[in-house]
């Protein structure tokens, strides 16, 4: 006789999980009447035409604000734990789920309890929002998109806070259109923020988030709803076929594009590595809790924060000038995560490896491109991840043998042409993706514009992608 498989738990619902949440997990009851069954939670429209944009500043608060803006983001860290031992405990316990809604009246008893009561320092819209967060972590679990929610470590983890419309208030200066005077829930003083670039004129944000780096800096984001304008067409001179760039990525050079243009590889890791070193070392050498430890902590926060900020800026310049050159942008599809895999058994070429991949942000890269081709009008064609562009003939299109990566140049054996490494494999990305362009454009009903994002594993089982 075979084994029986085991019985999956069943989760309690009903009167029964009302009562376990109100006598075991402290859950009030809901004050509003349940007619009939929950609907789907209602949220903001967007107005038409509108889209979402973050606008990030670096502030400075006072003394007294900066320690109230630290409270702060210890009591979402805070609520955010607490939240997540909540509905584990629930679960594994008493086989009871426990939502958003039921997170939020626990939050009520959390402000009123003894052992507690210091949550009442802070405004209660600042804290529902760490709730928030918590259930599109499990959204994003259940879905099968992310790992199970983890705990927020003090000194690990984000210092941050989200102030919803009702938590913030806003005015704009007349004098200096696009700027204002921004005051926190809580706080008597504005907060001063230095503007440098203006929000939109006669936009309200929506929500404010305030963070701080590990370097000690205090940055704000406004979160506004604009309409962004499409930028023209980007035409073939002469004609009416869309421009169009192959985007090879590379570590040897960061990006190589079809015209054999090289953008060189910015090796900020690299370049502070003997002095990050130094500091670390210097680090391990201050006890433990000691000022002056926290001192070269803090330089070393500021090394690796200058490191991200040029990084940052310079894959902002990058993508924004290649969506506004072309029409079309065609990159190869890339696992990034596998190719940042761990190495087994010896693995310090690996590992540095992993830090070059890591240093070039080719994630950050991707995601430029794609919202900027979104907002602009543009097109982003994403190639197989299979498709042999490197070693493909741009010429006479024959696959030549696999090509270590130490080999730069190669030359074809069908037709003679010498080709460089990595300008060939961005003219076979080119010609690919516009392939599939035209592909996806002629399929299209009239009247409808080709999509901002092309991916050739996505496409119907009717356009066949190019071996």
């Amino acid at each position: 006789m075979g084994d029986v498989p085991a019985e999956k738990p069943r989760s309690v619902t009903g009167a029964e999980a009302r009562r376990v949440k109100r006598e075991a997990l402290g859950i009030a009851d809901s004050s509003r009447p349940q007619s009939g069954p929950a609907g789907p939670v209602k949220r903001r429209t967007k107005e038409a035409g509108t889209r979402e944009r973050v606008y990030r500043y670096r502030c400075y608060p006072t003394e007294v604000q900066a320690e109230q803006l630290v409270r702060t983001f210890g009591a979402c860290r805070w609520v955010y734990n607490e939240g997540l031992a909540l509905r584990s405990r629930a679960w594994r316990e008493h086989r009871v789920s426990v939502g958003f809604a039921e997170t939020c009246r626990a939050l009520t008893g959390w402000r009123r309890a003894e052992g507690s009561a210091w949550l009442g320092e802070v405004s209660s819209t600042v804290l529902q929002q760490p709730l928030r967060h918590l259930q599109a972590a499990f959204q994003a679990f259940f879905q099968g998109r992310a790992k199970y929610p983890k705990r927020k470590q003090r000194g690990r983890s984000r210092d941050v806070a989200t102030y919803a419309r009702t938590g913030f208030s806003w005015r704009e200066d007349v004098g200096r259109p696009g700027t204002g005077v921004l005051k926190l829930a809580l706080q008597s003083a504005p907060l001063e923020v230095r503007w440098s670039r203006p929000l939109p004129v006669g936009v309200v944000p929506v929500r404010v988030t305030v963070s701080r780096d590990r370097a000690g800096r205090f940055f704000v984001a406004f979160l506004v709803e604009e309409v962004i304008e499409a930028l023209p067409a980007a035409l073939v001179a002469g004609s009416r076929e869309p421009r169009a760039v192959g985007v090879d990525l590379g570590l040897a050079s960061l990006v190589t594009l079809d015209d054999g243009t090289k953008v060189d590889h910015p090796r900020l890791l690299r370049r502070y590595a003997a002095e990050l070193v130094r500091l670390q070392r210097e680090l391990h050498r201050k006890k433990r809790g000691s000022r002056n430890r926290e001192k070269v902590r803090r330089r070393i926060a500021r090394l690796y924060a200058q490191t991200g900020d040029v990084r940052r800026d310079m894959l902002d310049q990058l993508t924004t000038r290649l969506v506004r050159e072309n029409q079309v942008l065609v990159v190869e599809d890339l696992s990034i995560v596998s190719l940042m895999a761990a190495a087994k058994g010896e693995g310090r070429r690996k590992a540095r490896l992993n830090d070059s991949l890591r240093d070039a942000s080719w994630g950050e890269l991707l995601r430029q491109l794609k919202y900027k081709c979104e907002w602009y009008g543009r097109t982003l064609v994403v190639v197989d991840r299979f498709f042999p562009s490197t070693r493909r003939c741009s010429a006479c299109h024959v696959k030549g043998p696999k090509l270590d990566v130490s080999v730069r140049d190669w030359v074809c054996v069908e037709c003679g042409a010498v080709h460089d490494r990595d300008v060939n494999a961005a003219v076979n990305l080119r010609d690919e993706g516009m392939r599939l362009y035209w592909l996806v454009a002629s399929a299209l009903p009239p009247g409808r514009s080709v999509p901002s994002v092309i991916r050739a594993s996505e496409l119907p089982e009717g356009i066949v992608v190019a071996a």
